[in-house]
């Protein structure tokens, strides 16, 4: 980065700092006052988090080893990186981004999932919307997280994905037709060849949708591709009789 751009890059921070400060408000979770944060400290805790995951897929495992699903089949993405666990509180500030247009949430996902970033990509890949989805809802909640991540880790977004159909809703479709339903959804651009990239989401679910990207990207030239998503859903608990 040169010296210019550092100085603008400073000169922004500093001034949202101050526009902050200037302006505090109170927690989303419990209404506490908390400053500048949207969560305050309290709440941010007790937020739930996977301690152990495999580190190909982000679903829970001992002392993080690969789980046996990705050794058998070792998904199109190297790595998975997750902020928290789809679960209450996260599903209602995750809602209120993607149905409410709370648009200042973004920011604080990105800087949640900025800290389980260990090693950064060259570019960020914001998940595409489906073209109608994305007239009705007037954003994109994955670009809107991509957009604050990079300006945290100092890595482009890129449009390196496109969509090339729309298709239903995931949320709508039982989870053993989602794959089928994204299958071959997305296309890859000439911009991916050679880089590393991570694919960012709001939530990963069956992992489907972040699949089709990451082949997509992986067609395209991309010679390492992450999923990098706000939360992680569990797979749900088989109660035996």
């Amino acid at each position: 980065m040169s010296n210019f751009s550092r100085f603008a890059f400073d000169k922004s921070e500093t001034w949202r700092t101050l526009v902050q400060c200037a302006l505090p408000q109170h927690c989303a979770l419990c209404a506490a006052a908390c400053g500048s944060r949207l969560v305050c400290a309290e709440c941010d805790v007790a937020l739930p988090r996977i301690d152990e995951a495999c580190p190909v897929c982000a679903l829970p495992t001992p002392r993080s080893a690969v789980c046996g699903a990705c050794l058998r089949r070792p998904p199109p993405f190297d790595a998975t990186r997750a902020a928290f666990v789809y679960a209450h509180p996260v599903d209602r500030l995750v809602h209120a981004l993607k149905y409410g247009a709370r648009l200042a949430y973004a920011e604080f996902f990105a800087g949640a999932l900025a800290d389980r970033i260990a090693e950064c990509p060259d570019a960020l890949l914001a998940l595409p919307l489906a073209n109608s989805r994305q007239r009705q809802r007037g954003f994109n909640q994955a670009r809107e997280i991509a957009r604050h991540l990079a300006r945290i880790i100092r890595r482009p977004v890129i449009n390196g994905i496109a969509r090339n159909r729309d298709t239903p809703a995931q949320a709508s479709l039982p989870w053993q037709l989602r794959a089928k339903n994204v299958a071959g959804a997305f296309v890859g651009s000439p911009a991916l060849v050679g880089k590393r990239v991570a694919v960012v989401d709001d939530v990963m679910t069956t992992g489907a949708t972040l699949t089709a990207a990451a082949s997509a990207a992986r067609r395209a030239g991309a010679v390492a591709v992450e999923a990098w998503v706000v939360a992680r859903t569990l797979p749900p608990v088989v109660k035996r009789s």
